[in-house]
């Protein structure tokens, strides 16, 4: 039989991870927002420039957790322009164009500064 015991309580790593949680400062997300909204925009195709023109960012708080969302409000006929543009899209003569990955590519930096950003001031305490 395997048993185990467990004595003291988990105070420590409580106190840490409040400290950490307190240390983030909501508005920082902003400077990532609007980075993110002009790396999308000057990565997007343009044959217009509306597409390009139309990303914009919102910061949303559920319970423990923050998240920022890049949206794109370019849609004609119930179609996300952004969305063909990024995986491709049938003709109406029965083709297909082939899609293109620039929405990965132009967010990712943002990402990889957001996380070690976050790293840095997570292991600073």
């Amino acid at each position: 039989m395997i048993s185990f015991r467990q004595k003291g309580d988990f105070s420590k790593l409580t106190n840490y991870l409040t400290k950490v949680k307190s240390t983030v400062r909501l508005s920082i997300l902003d400077k990532y927002g609007k980075a993110g909204v002009a790396a999308l925009a000057s990565a997007t195709p343009v044959e217009s420039g509306l597409t390009a023109a139309s990303w914009y960012y919102e910061i949303e708080r559920k319970n423990e957790s923050v998240t920022i969302n890049f949206l794109n409000s370019n849609v004609q006929n119930g179609v996300p322009i952004a969305v063909i543009l990024q995986l491709g899209h049938g003709t109406g003569t029965g083709g297909w164009v082939e899609g293109r990955d620039y929405i990965n590519p132009a967010i990712r930096p943002i990402f990889d500064e957001i996380a070690n950003n976050a790293w840095r001031e997570v292991t600073k305490l």
